[in-house]
């Protein structure tokens, strides 16, 4: 506790970290329509932010981890702090080249600051939980710290559609980049704050051992912890795809009459479901186990995105929403199904904690190498997401969730067997 209050501006600093990493990587699904409206754009480049994004965690993921081992927390975070700083500067820029004499290159440009915003996510991702649970003291304190920043990250994921929703307005083939300016400034400036806080404050680390990249060949010789790795790729396809295409359906579904404006806030409700949902998966965690939770959610998911994906669109249910610019509670008509789809933010939820606490047990010292490679697997969002949006392509939206259905089914098939140690 004397801990948290010599550094309360670092722990400030780190849970506002946490919110950004969330903020800046949503920014891609609702910046997808603005890509989309810039042309006759396919579903699958429609996405190139994501890709940009989550890609580089397979680059970045392992490297974030011998940074860490070299420089220690500090560093490293003024480091992805830095290159997160480049890559808002970027997708901004993009935003400034008129897409009506060179579309190629205001992707180009936008695909290249997405991606090396992904890299600084990922370095972000690899500091922000364990400086929680240092600044915290560890034991029961950091394991809070780190559920607080949890919070934050689901309340900016919220935000991040609500802001998009009422910057982007309607989508008319006026619709630029550069409609998304203020958000991007936002993020830019949080980031610049960050830095400057991080800079001139004294924080005192553990010791970190080498990462030694012989150890790798040493966790995958464990077959349910491979089988989590491949959990984990697959999970990012669900936490991710189910709330992306329920904006591009209700954006790009002309006879529901929704603006992209009342789609962010529709789609703000799947991230709060997400937040409602940590809330229970914390308070529940040292009484249920992580294979019961995940075989649970699993089987929910399943049963939710079929319902989705079958009922009848003609039977519609009110959602709630926020009109900031009113600060009223306002009450969106959609199909039933796009409910059910809403829901799963309750699933997804808890499924990152409970697929590692799962994947890593009994791993000893490979665990540290074991969370570089987890963070690579981040780049399944990118794979599931070009999948997704072929089968959307070729068939239609509701159609392109076979593919979360089969994610959730492997899910539930590692909860159920693949997660079960081999050896000790």
């Amino acid at each position: 506790m004397s801990n948290q209050k010599k550094q309360w501006g670092a722990i400030i600093v780190m849970i506002a970290l946490f919110a950004m990493i969330a903020f800046v990587t949503n920014l891609c699904s609702p910046m997808a329509n603005i890509i989309k409206a810039q042309g006759d754009i396919p579903e699958v480049l429609a996405q190139i932010g994501n890709y940009g994004n989550f890609v580089a965690y397979l680059v970045m993921g392992i490297p974030a981890g011998m940074l860490i081992a070299k420089y220690g927390y500090k560093k490293t975070a003024l480091i992805g702090l830095t290159v997160g700083i480049i890559g808002i500067l970027v997708q901004w820029f993009s935003g400034m080249i008129d897409a009506k004499e060179s579309l190629g290159l205001v992707f180009g440009v936008y695909l290249v600051g997405a991606f090396i915003a992904g890299f600084c996510m990922c370095i972000l991702n690899c500091v922000v939980n364990p400086m929680l649970n240092l600044l915290g003291g560890g034991g029961n304190s950091g394991n809070q710290l780190i559920q607080l920043g949890g919070v934050f990250n689901s309340s900016a994921a919220v935000a991040v559609y609500i802001i998009m929703g009422a910057l982007i307005g309607k989508i008319s083939k006026d619709t630029a980049i550069s409609d998304a300016t203020p958000a991007l400034m936002i993020a830019l400036a949080i980031f610049v704050i960050a830095f400057i806080v991080i800079l001139f404050t004294k924080i005192e680390e553990p010791e970190q051992a080498p990462v030694e990249v012989s150890l790798i060949k040493g966790a995958l010789k464990h077959r349910h912890f491979t089988l989590g790795i491949l959990a984990i790729f697959l999970y990012m396809g669900i936490e991710v795809g189910v709330p992306t295409y329920v904006n591009m359906y209700l954006v790009n579904t002309p006879e529901l009459g929704i603006s992209a404006a009342t789609a962010g806030l529709i789609v703000a409700v799947y991230w709060f479901m997400m937040l409602i949902g940590r809330f229970v998966g914390a308070s529940i965690g040292n009484k249920v186990s992580s294979r019961a939770m995940i075989t649970t959610v699993s089987i929910a998911t399943l049963v939710l995105v079929a319902f989705g994906m079958f009922s009848s669109p003609e039977t519609t249910v009110e959602v709630p929403g926020i009109d900031w610019g009113t600060l009223t509670l306002i009450w969106a008509e959609v199909p039933v199904g796009i409910f059910a789809f809403l829901l799963v933010g309750l699933c997804t939820s808890v499924m990152w904690g409970g697929i590692f606490n799962m994947a890593v047990e009994g791993l000893g010292k490979y665990t540290a190498v074991a969370s570089g490679i987890f963070m690579t697997m981040v780049f399944g969002c990118a794979v599931m997401l070009a999948i997704q949006a072929q089968v959307a392509e070729m068939t239609d939206y509701m159609t392109s969730y076979w593919v979360v259905m089969f994610c959730a089914a492997y899910l539930l098939f590692y909860a159920l067997i693949g997660s079960k140690p081999a050896k000790k």
